[in-house]
């Protein structure tokens, strides 16, 4: 059976049933319902509004990333080209990182495009039944979930047959060293994306809460907000398009770790279809979430969380299954990495592990950041003292929730490593996020879902209405912190395969040199140069988390002055008389991530960079180390610490205490501290550990041979 015809197939298959949702969406008119014509022109206003935000938003970022991409597309051709070949790396890296970044942005414009045009479609079914509103929700979801896996594998796909069909005498290996630049393209656009949506995003939601409700009183999303547009702006610019291009980038890079690590056993270089398992796996979770979709129904009144976790359960066992036999046909026997030799059986263990160790991740997560547990009504019942005891409730959740997810990172890295080194822990990565394209559609569904709530609210549509959207919104909530810990688990695996795939390919170019070769069989963890380079890197995500709080910090303060000004100068706004100025708050948010995401962008990309010209690949290697497990934990805790203190006010909203009353208020500063905690510095932190490991995995080679200035001065 001809394996890259298959994974061709899948992922036109993907890429057919994302058009197919998006028809099915796009279908729904909005308005034909008998319903009064005032009501329909409300939601078309509203909903144009938002969509013409976001749009306007993604268009801007995507100009400052089109200079990122042209800058570090002539930085890899010059930095990589080595002369002493004749196959020059430089521009097949550059192809293949263009192209990860191009279909990275084009994946969050189609997100975009579907999430705001599924938005008011939900709000509008949210009027006939909970049932119908779930359905369109979930197929707009659905459209990011298999449009963006769907093009991720076609990309490399691709890829992989024009690097290896114009260039049949080149070793598999350098090939694939290219390769990796696709990585490269998907996760930094993934890390613009991320930064620049969540300071977006959670400026608008900082300034909209602190205003109207603490210091207004009045509702969420409330039509006299000035901040409500940009609020639901946010929601699209953060949770689709930011998190799309963040598990784009996860697929990518521990596919092209695996491909690395894979091409130096001759046995895989000289057999595609063993090659290609990594891009299979992927492959093989499509059809497996298309099943899973047809189970996705919701009664009037019946458990939707239920319902999408039910999604994730049964993609996962399918997977499973299906993975046993493709493995049986398509994986070799046996074949060596170094001295090592591995079964396809410790292959498909190592895939198994990963897979089922994030079903885990999820449902720990679920228990720390959902209110149908303990953990988070603890966070709830410390708001009777204030919003201090909330806060310090909180951050011992985050921390305290950081264990179990370690313990089975733990478990999987040392189990794969001992049935498949290095390679093992790759395939576990990809294993993980195997089952993205259903784990994606529950991930966008989540603030289709939102702001189908704050389209209710600002249109009118009555109690019942919003009644409904409120029960979608709350279930995307738990499943979007699921989708959290999914992605920071397998950004751990990930980094950690590109960290081995960058000593792979360092010890590679090193043995070319021949004399004065760097000894990297060992890493000696009491050396100067790699135990500084460990508290460097170990320093990192905090200064990234510092820089991308304080920009949301900046701009949430800048939201606040104009929300004010609005309530006090633009008589009868609080009366509902008169329109808030929704304009000018959309456009502080814009301006403020667009500025305010350069710096981390560049901390990110430069440092590995830096450090590696500078002080060599052992420091770099150091630098790696420390910044995967400081930042694995930093973004576990952060990401559950904010995920509580939202939901803990949404316990105290249905129960005891009320909109309104002191509790609430000390559980809404607490949702305010924790917007930047779960929606910008900790989804971003994993993008960052991902991002330096795949840029020192491009540019080991450069290091190799021109790296280490400093210690060259001081001999």
């Amino acid at each position: 059976m001809n394996v890259e015809l298959i994974i061709i197939v899948m992922a036109l298959v993907s890429i057919a049933t994302a058009i197919f949702y998006a028809a099915r969406v796009i279908r729904i008119q909005v308005g034909v319902d008998g319903g009064n014509q005032k009501e329909t022109a409300k939601l078309k206003e509203i909903s144009a509004a938002i969509a013409e935000g976001a749009m306007a938003f993604l268009l801007r970022e995507y100009r400052v990333i089109l200079l990122f991409i042209s800058f570090m597309t002539v930085l890899i051709y010059l930095l990589l080209d080595n002369p002493n070949t004749e196959f020059n790396e430089g521009i097949y890296t550059s192809i293949a990182f263009v192209s990860g970044a191009l279909i990275s942005c084009l994946s969050g414009f189609i997100g975009m495009k579907i999430a705001t045009a599924g938005n008011v479609r939900t709000a509008q079914a949210a009027k006939t039944s909970l049932s119908k509103a779930f359905r369109v929700a979930f197929d707009s979801g659905a459209v990011m979930g298999f449009g963006l896996i769907g093009l991720a594998v076609l990309g490399m796909i691709g890829l992989f047959l024009l690097f290896t069909g114009a260039n049949p005498t080149v070793a598999k290996h350098i090939l694939m060293e290219s390769l990796a630049g696709f990585g490269l393209g998907g996760s930094s656009v993934a890390l613009f994306g991320r930064v620049g949506g969540g300071i977006y995003t959670k400026a608008a939601d900082v300034g909209a809460d602190l205003v109207g409700k603490v210091e207004k009183g009045i509702p969420e999303d409330d039509p006299r907000n000035p901040a409500t547009i940009a609020d639901n702006v946010g929601d699209n610019v953060g949770d689709i398009a930011g998190m799309g291009a963040d598990l784009f980038g996860s697929a990518a890079e521990a596919t092209c770790a695996a491909l690395v690590i894979g091409a130096t056993a001759s046995a895989l270089a000289d057999n595609n279809s063993a090659l290609l398992y990594p891009l299979l796996i992927s492959a093989i979770g499509i059809p497996a979430s298309l099943i899973t979709t047809f189970f996705a129904r919701v009664k009037e009144g019946g458990n939707v969380e239920k319902a999408l976790k039910l999604q994730l359960w049964i993609s996962t066992f399918i997977v499973a299954g299906a993975l046993y036999f493709a493995t049986d046909i398509f994986m070799i026997d046996s074949f060596q990495i170094g001295d090592k030799t591995i079964t396809k059986w410790n292959v498909y263990t190592s895939v198994a592990l990963g897979l089922f160790a994030g079903m885990f991740i999820g449902w720990i997560t679920e228990i720390y950041t959902s209110h149908s547990y303990k953990p988070v009504r603890e966070v709830a019942d410390a708001c009777e003292t204030g919003a201090a005891t909330n806060i310090i409730y909180g951050l011992a959740l985050g921390y305290k929730s950081t264990v179990v997810p370690v313990i089975l990172l733990v478990i999987v890295i040392v189990v794969s490593n001992i049935l498949a080194g290095m390679y093992g822990i790759a395939i576990a990565a990809i294993g993980m996020i195997s089952t993205i394209a259903i784990g994606l559609t529950i991930d966008a569904y989540g603030p289709v879902s939102d702001n189908a709530g704050g389209i209710a609210e600002m249109a009118e549509l009555g109690k019942e209405v919003r009644d409904r959207t409120d029960t979608l919104d709350a279930a995307g909530n738990t499943t979007a912190a699921v989708g959290k810990g999914f992605a920071i688990g397998s950004a751990a695996l990930t980094s950690l395969a590109l960290f081995a795939a960058f000593i792979t390919r360092t010890q590679n170019a090193s043995k070319e040199m021949g004399e004065g070769a760097i000894d990297l069989t060992s890493i000696e963890l009491l050396d100067p140069l790699v135990f500084g380079g460990l508290l460097f890197g170990a320093m990192l995500p905090f200064i990234f988390s510092a820089m991308t709080m304080k920009s949301v910090g900046k701009a949430a303060l800048d939201m606040v002055k104009e929300v004010r000004r609005q309530f006090k100068e633009i008589p009868g706004l609080m009366e509902g008389t008169a329109k808030p100025e929704y304009a000018k708050c959309v456009d502080i948010s814009t301006s403020a991530a667009l500025r305010e995401m350069i710096p981390p962008g560049l901390l990110v990309l430069l440092s590995p960079i830096v450090v590696g010209y500078l002080f060599g690949v052992k420091s770099l290697a150091g630098l790696l180390a420390g910044a995967l497990v400081s930042g694995v934990v930093l973004a576990i805790s952060s990401a559950n610490s904010g995920g509580a203190w939202d939901n803990a006010k949404k316990y105290i909203e249905k129960t005891a205490g009320g909109k309104g009353s002191e509790k609430h208020k000390a559980a809404v500063v607490g949702d305010t501290v924790g917007d930047p905690f779960k929606d910008t510095s900790g989804p971003a932190i994993n993008i960052l550990i991902k991002l330096m490991a795949i840029t020192s995995l491009v540019f080991a080679e450069f290091f190799v041979t021109k790296g280490g200035i400093v210690l060259n001065f001081f001999k």
